[in-house]
């Protein structure tokens, strides 16, 4: 039953309508061979370049993820690109988990080229929930980083912080059934991962949205997620870190347990407000400011407040409070998480 609800919302629930493909703006080579499809967004003719932003998505997402903040930080100055990762998107071994190592080498492969495509422009990595984790990763490994990295709900839900019988249950699905792609289940139905309706009505119809998720790709993400967690007390360079207190997807006590080990230097934001996948939310504009701002000037306070909030959050324990919607109710009180569909 465990395995069952963890799973339920991996994969879209019926068939839809797919939108038609949007083609890429270019491709990346990696060193292995492998392409890379992306979407890029320009800063408009005659308007100078603040920068580039290399924009990672989150988990069954891809570089379609980002056309709605994409936009704004062009109109800013800041080039955006936004591949699809390995095993995601439009990609060869699109379904296959390509493994943490890979996924963040070669994020960076795109940093160098990046680079040596723009030289002397400002390099920012800007990842979502598993494309956070990734950036977390580049960040805390030796060697280098990017001039600044911004952290946008970043999957941090990894096997320390799950409940012991949660991740058995796993580990056992993953030595019996490693391919099993469950059928999803109700559960799926009341995840929020955004109150933008639309821009969920979006990513479901898009084609690049991977609909099939197995066991094996599951534990993979898992631990993804851990070593997350891990590095994120190893974190250097300029670094935002931005929340919400309404994310459904990576539980509170997960958050709050990786901003304990946060090195003094990184700057956290924390949205009352905001679902897991800010960027695309109702209030989106309100991040898009705060990262331009921060961007700008790192050592001001954020514009909406973020930071304060994020102060509050933790100063006064709040993050105990916070229950997540998406854990089942059980009458021993077996079940004390929520699942993890994104």
């Amino acid at each position: 039953m465990l395995l069952l609800v963890i799973l339920s919302a991996c994969t879209i629930p019926r068939p839809i309508p797919l939108d038609p493909p949007i083609p890429p703006t270019l491709t990346f080579t990696m060193s292995d061979g492998t392409v890379l499809p992306a979407r890029a967004w320009l800063p408009p003719t005659g308007l100078g370049w603040k920068g580039v932003i290399l924009a990672l998505h989150g988990f069954t997402d891809s570089r379609d993820g980002w056309e709605l903040p994409a936009p704004v930080f062009a109109q800013a100055g800041y080039a955006v690109f936004a591949p699809d990762q390995r095993g995601f998107g439009a990609t060869a071994d699109r379904g296959k988990w390509a493994g943490s190592k890979r996924l963040v080498d070669d994020a960076g492969e795109l940093l160098a080229q990046l680079r040596a495509r723009y030289p002397g422009r400002r390099v920012v990595v800007m990842g979502e929930s598993m494309g956070g984790a990734v950036a977390a990763l580049l960040a805390a490994r030796p060697g280098p980083s990017p001039d600044a990295t911004v952290l946008l709900s970043p999957a941090v839900w990894g096997p320390g912080q799950m409940d012991v019988r949660l991740y058995a249950a796993l580990l056992l699905a993953d030595a019996v059934a490693p391919r099993w792609v469950p059928n999803p289940g109700s559960l799926a139905q009341h995840i929020t991962a955004s109150d933008n309706i639309p821009a969920l009505i979006r990513f479901g119809r898009d084609p690049l949205t991977l609909r099939r998720v197995d066991v094996r790709d599951l534990r993979g993400l898992v631990a993804l997620m851990g070593e997350a967690h891990d590095a994120m007390a190893h974190l250097h360079g300029p670094v935002l870190l931005l929340d919400g207190r309404r994310d459904q997807l990576v539980p509170p006590s997960a958050t709050a347990s990786a901003w304990d080990g946060l090195p003094a230097s990184v700057r956290r934001g924390f949205y009352p407000n905001g679902y897991h996948l800010l960027l695309r939310d109702h209030d989106r504009a309100l991040v898009e400011a705060d990262i331009l701002a921060w961007l700008d000037e790192p050592d001001r306070w954020l514009p909406s407040g973020a930071d304060v909030a994020a102060a509050a959050w933790r100063g006064d324990h709040a993050w105990q409070g916070d229950v997540s919607e998406l854990a089942p109710a059980a009458e021993d009180g077996f079940w004390q998480e929520p699942v993890w569909p994104y």
